[in-house]
């Protein structure tokens, strides 16, 4: 299977709006698209920031309101953080993996190994009297094919849908996007079987491509006061399949070396 492109376009939607809860991401992608000039074609793929996704879906908690039980209490003073977000931590995780001052690594209960379950308190509007903070979205894969469905209707072109996120990697220095969400494409690509340039025939290898676009894209967005949340890559290699998802990228627990 083929994955590799010789030439990939990527174009950062500009002045996309702010999003608030219960706003409806497509239509905002569809008057985004007519603002900036562009056309859907058939093979897009549309990679969204999860923060705008998270914002439409009310994942947003108040720190005021949460109660940190013990175990919260305890782990806050062992990693030097706020209680409460300890406990939202807690909530979205099925275990700590990692922990040491500043720093708590779990695993999410969507499966992802992630520093403080994917909660972050930036680029969102808080206090510091009531400070607030965000959740990942509660099903990034269901909430992807949903909008590549509603997109295909609206625009009238099968597109491909990467919902990103920014994480750190071990061994390795510096966050790099990934992907939380995906529909429309086969986001692993095996290629035990195929040749290399050599005749070999390859073993285990296999490619992460949505995570490889969710990084490109991320690269265009930023990670700061940009606004760019929505990216558009045209000319991937991209191999269509109706149930690969971005669960399919995550590595189980049993095969995991580092987690």
């Amino acid at each position: 299977m083929a994955v590799n492109s010789k030439r990939l376009e990527l174009t950062a939607l500009e002045h996309f709006p702010a999003v608030e809860p219960g706003d409806d991401l497509a239509e905002l992608l569809v008057n985004s698209f007519l603002r900036n000039g562009i056309e859907l074609r058939d093979g897009d793929v549309l990679v969204l920031a999860q923060k705008i996704v998270s914002k439409a879906e009310d994942r947003y908690r108040t720190l005021k309101d949460v109660e940190p039980s013990d175990d919260a209490r305890q782990l806050a003073d062992e990693v030097d953080k706020d209680a409460r977000l300890i406990q939202l931590i807690l909530d979205e995780s099925t275990e700590v993996v990692r922990k040491r001052k500043g720093v708590i690594i779990v695993r999410h209960r969507l499966g992802l190994v992630h520093a403080n379950a994917g909660i972050d308190q930036s680029n969102i509007e808080h206090s510091n009297a009531e400070p607030r903070a965000l959740l990942l979205p509660e099903n990034p894969d269901a909430t992807a094919r949903a909008l590549r469905a509603q997109l295909q209707i609206s625009c009238g072109a099968s597109v491909a849908i990467i919902i990103n996120d920014s994480a750190g990697r071990a061994w390795r220095n510096g966050t790099c996007g990934i992907a939380i969400g995906a529909a429309g494409f086969a986001t692993v690509a095996d290629l035990v079987g195929e040749a290399d340039m050599f005749g070999r025939q390859l073993l285990v290898s296999s490619v992460g491509v949505a995570d490889e676009l969710a990084a490109a894209a991320s690269f265009i967005m930023g990670q700061a006061a940009e606004a760019t949340p929505v990216v558009i890559i045209r000319g991937a290699n991209i191999q269509q399949h109706p149930n690969s998802c971005a669960a399919d990228l995550i590595r189980d627990k049993h095969l995991d070396l580092f987690g």
